[in-house]
């Protein structure tokens, strides 16, 4: 079976470069949402292997789309990985209180995203 991924962010060109970097280094199928709310909707009727997630959004940021995944029972258990251009350390002590698999940092080489992703569910 095809790994199934939802990248939710807000910015389209991010979007498209995971997607290229999943599709062809990986061969998964990619499914896009542009804001939280959206992600949210394709995650309980899509129901992807793991969801990349944007900490930057407006309307819903990232910590409060990850938040009502989490209260829907529906995707609670989808693994969640947080994308973000904050340093690592900056955000460290905010990010451990949050309920994710991992957190990737922006920028990133697309090719490469599929491998960072498997160490991060391992």
């Amino acid at each position: 079976m095809t790994e199934s991924i939802l990248i939710i962010d807000d910015e389209e060109d991010v979007r498209a470069i995971a997607q290229m970097g999943l599709e062809m280094a990986a061969g998964w199928h990619v499914i896009t949402a542009g804001s939280g709310k959206e992600g949210l909707q394709l995650a309980e009727s899509k129901q992807p292997n793991v969801i990349l997630l944007d900490l930057m959004m407006p309307d819903w940021d990232g910590k409060e789309t990850l938040k009502q995944l989490k209260l829907n029972r529906n995707t609670a258990k989808i693994p969640v990985i947080l994308m973000t251009a904050k340093t690592q350390s900056a955000i460290a002590v905010e990010l451990k209180q949050l309920d994710l698999a991992g957190v990737i940092i922006k920028p990133f080489r697309p090719l490469q995203l599929p491998e960072k992703i498997h160490k991060i569910l391992m």
